[in-house]
């Protein structure tokens, strides 16, 4: 009996050798596909630096100053003249300054040297005496009697200025003065919170009486004193 299918028409006679063929084939392009390599793109820069034109300063002229040369030294004499030394020198005679008994002494007068009197300033708080305020003379502490006729001085003679009084000003003026070598009053200061308060406590001041100075060794001498004027409104 004939076959009815024709051998050469068989399409799996050859497919072992396909299957080998696309087998290797497939493994080929997974193997280039793992060991394929990508590197970014890099430029070229040209990084090579001329030394020489960096190098090429020009160097300033410098102008050589010429000294002149020194003088030359004077000529020596030629001819050196010899001198005899035949002449006669005067010797200096050195007289004695001691004086002999019979040679009469005379006596110096006594030279009386001035003592140079010092014009200083002595607080109130370390003078030997304290300057005495009129009406202390009898008392024996003169400086606390001094102090306590301060104060009654201020309070007799002291009045609030209408103008301050207006304005609502008050405060403590610090007054400053010295007591002079004859008793008088000077080189008033005042520092205080308003002008008009200042001007109060100056005329206040300028009312004291004059004083007995005060005294340092025996001899009159200035003495600062300062004293605070309170004024308070009611």
């Amino acid at each position: 009996m004939e076959p009815k299918k024709n051998p050469k028409a068989d399409i799996g006679r050859n497919s072992g050798l396909y299957f080998v063929v696309g087998l290797a084939l497939t493994m080929a392009l997974v193997y280039t596909a793992l060991e394929w390599k990508t590197y970014d793109k890099t430029n070229d820069y040209d990084i090579s630096m001329n030394v020489d034109d960096e190098l090429d300063e020009e160097v300033p002229m410098t102008e050589q100053i010429k000294t002149p040369p020194p003088p030359p030294p004077p000529a020596a004499p030629e001819i050196i003249e010899v001198v005899e030394d035949e002449e006669e020198v005067e010797e200096t005679v050195i007289e004695s300054t001691e004086t002999s008994q019979e040679e009469e002494i005379i006596e110096v007068e006594d030279v009386i040297v001035e003592e140079e009197v010092e014009d200083v300033d002595v607080p109130f708080a370390v003078i030997e005496d304290v300057p005495i305020f009129p009406g202390c003379e009898s008392e024996s502490d003169k400086r606390a009697c001094f102090q306590k006729m301060m104060q009654k001085h201020i309070g007799k003679n002291f009045r609030y200025p209408e103008i301050a009084q207006e304005m609502g000003v008050q405060g403590r003026v610090s007054v400053m003065f010295t007591i002079q070598k004859d008793g008088s009053i000077g080189n008033v200061r005042m520092r205080g919170p308003d002008k008009n308060l200042e001007k109060e406590a100056a005329r206040i001041i300028s009312k004291l009486p004059k004083m007995t100075p005060g005294k340092q060794r025996g001899r009159a001498v200035r003495v600062p004193f300062s004293i605070p004027i309170t004024f308070k409104l009611q």
